[in-house]
């Protein structure tokens, strides 16, 4: 019987490439399951919705003046804002109602959420009003 023994020499060099190598594999390999894996959800999943479609209102009371403000949403985003009993008199105390609630509802519409809504510092407490009874309307609406 012939044992034929075999040596193998390493160089260190070699060596420090070959764990190098590996490392980079392994980080990469980590890096692809990040980012292309199970953790973002699915596009074609079914999504949640929001809202329960509909007409959902917030009462204001300002002095001895009552009104509403109305906000019309789909399953999943808000499609109208709009002040509903605001009479004439009302109007005319409260000048800033009318244009707060329209520059508030055109943010509204773009980001389909109350925050980050910028506002006048002279339409603060108007705003800030209006911000309010829409976040309550919105409220009834959440599933």
């Amino acid at each position: 019987m012939s044992s034929k023994t075999k040596i193998i020499v390493l160089h260190m060099k070699e060596v420090i490439y070959t764990v190098i190598f590996l490392i980079f594999a392994v980080i990469l390999g980590v890096l692809l399951f990040f980012m292309f894996g199970s953790g973002k959800p699915d596009s074609s999943a079914a999504q949640t919705h929001l809202y329960t479609p509909g007409v959902y209102t917030s009462s204001i009371r300002l002095n001895s003046n009552t009104f509403d403000v109305e906000v019309t949403v789909s399953s999943d985003e808000i499609q109208s804002i709009h002040l509903k009993n605001l009479s004439e008199s009302t109007a005319a105390m409260f000048p800033l109602m009318e244009p707060a609630l329209e520059s508030i509802s055109s943010q509204i519409y773009t980001s389909q959420s109350l925050e980050n809504i910028k506002y006048a510092s002279d339409r603060k407490y108007t705003s800030s009003l209006l911000l309010e009874a829409i976040e309550r309307a919105l409220k009834k609406a959440e599933n």
